[in-house]
């Protein structure tokens, strides 16, 4: 809609007030482009295309929205597709060029990058010039920079130079840093509207149905680039293992010892990677606590001494609620792998609290009730019991099929029957000390 108003007024203005005469042919041959695209006749709509392109380059923006339409149909329907995947790609350029204001630059490059790719063969391209094409869109407009294929491309192909030798393990790593951190970033920025909509119903308020299509969206992104996460973990993969960091880090260890973002990036490769018990991890460690105090530095340091004053420096230096609540989730995982149950649904708990969106503490809540009901029960039935605890929490996951299968480990109702127990309450001991009601028959 604001396309076509856009080229009414156009037409309008050109016509009536005395604008010259190549400008009032520009308003004509955009109408005719316009009508024939929007008919999806992009033979008729292309020569006025070409036309404005070279005549009227500066016009008018709708010269290029029409423009992506047609060529991008004509790379897929034509023979001859490297002519119009070349002249999508300098159209791009030219939109970036005469309507910067209007033109999201790194989004039109990253497109033009994935174009690329996807034709590589077509186009003779090696790696490297790939790889140049979304570092440069990388380095022009990082924040535009938000295609999930886009990203993982862009690390795909610089694990590829790698392999071939034409990059160092380091300047490896740290493409791995950077576009791991661009996609913490997205993932936070998509959590963060998430929840505000979140928010929104747990208060009571009914959605719009413009409200539930961005509650969608976002949900949706923030998915999708935890694939991308597990993708560019999966493509670095042995590249990045003790054997290889260690050697590396203590090489670089003094040239970098006052850098405090190498620290933090070789701290958290280090740990990523299980090599926290080499001595070069406290060393490093140790340094960066030093020269710059981080809730990462700090965690790490519970982790190694088990230090309670480490863990609650962490969690006060951190003071963005979305990575505390990362952070509180990753201590939360930690009290659960080690047995803690009771603190670890402690901290499972309050990652929910600073964000709504994760609901997976819950299944890690649920999980430690159903492993701990042969032991927090007295008898049979109240063992078997704590099953309804374990549903409640999965179906707070809004895992319908994990509350279905832990309801069918509870009582039957013939046992219920037999018990009498029907609309009672249980008491659950151990670490667990929850109440349950017994559901009515």
């Amino acid at each position: 809609m604001k396309t076509k108003i856009t080229l009414l007024i156009a037409l309008f203005f050109s016509l009536s007030f005395g604008f010259s005469q190549n400008e009032q042919e520009c308003a004509t041959k955009l109408s005719l482009m316009a009508e024939a695209a929007k008919a999806g006749n992009y033979e008729a709509a292309y020569p006025p295309f070409k036309w404005l392109r070279e005549n009227c380059a500066k016009y008018n923006l709708a010269i290029y929205q029409y423009g992506e339409k047609i060529l991008e149909s004509f790379v897929e329907t034509k023979e001859d597709k490297k002519t119009y995947i070349l002249e999508l790609t300098d159209m791009w350029n030219d939109r970036a060029e005469y309507f910067p204001s209007k033109t999201k630059a790194g989004k039109v490059m990253v497109d033009a990058c994935i174009l690329k790719y996807d034709n590589k063969d077509i186009l003779g391209l090696t790696t490297q010039q790939l790889y140049d094409c979304f570092d440069n869109a990388y380095k022009t407009d990082k924040e535009n920079f938000t295609s999930t294929k886009g990203l993982y491309l862009y690390f795909k192909l610089a694990v590829e130079l790698y392999d071939a030798q034409k990059m160092t393990a380091q300047q490896l790593f740290d493409k791995y840093d950077d576009v791991a951190e661009k996609i913490e970033y997205e993932i936070e920025d998509n959590t963060r509207r998430l929840n505000k909509y979140i928010e929104k119903e747990e208060a009571g308020t009914p959605l719009t149905s413009r409200d539930e299509k961005y509650k969608k969206y976002h949900g949706q992104m923030i998915d999708a680039f935890g694939k991308v996460t597990a993708g560019i973990d999966s493509d670095l993969g042995t590249r990045a293992n003790c054997d290889n960091l260690i050697p590396l880090y203590t090489k670089n260890f003094e040239a970098n010892k006052d850098n405090a973002e190498w620290l933090q990036r070789a701290l958290n490769k280090m740990y990523q990677k299980d090599c926290q018990e080499d001595p070069l991890f406290i060393k490093i460690l140790d340094t960066k606590h030093n020269l710059q105090p981080t809730a990462d530095s700090a965690y790490y340091l519970y982790v190694k001494t088990g230090e309670q004053k480490y863990l609650d420096q962490a969690i006060s230096l951190q003071t963005d609620p979305l990575k505390k609540s990362n952070l509180v989730y990753r201590i939360a995982l930690n009290f659960k792998k080690k047995g803690s149950y009771g603190q670890a649904r402690q901290y499972f708990y309050e990652t929910v609290k600073l964000n709504p969106s994760n609901k997976n503490p819950y299944m890690h809540v649920a999980e430690m009730y159903a492993k701990s009901a042969n032991s927090c029960g007295t008898d049979s039935f109240n063992k078997r019991a704590v099953f309804w605890l374990a549903a409640q929490e999965a179906n707070k996951a809004g895992n319908s099929s994990a509350a279905a299968k832990y309801n069918g480990l509870a009582p039957t109702k013939s046992e219920i029957f037999n018990k009498d127990m029907a609309g009672k309450s249980i008491s659950i001991g151990c670490w667990i000390g929850r109440t349950v009601t017994v559901p009515s028959l």
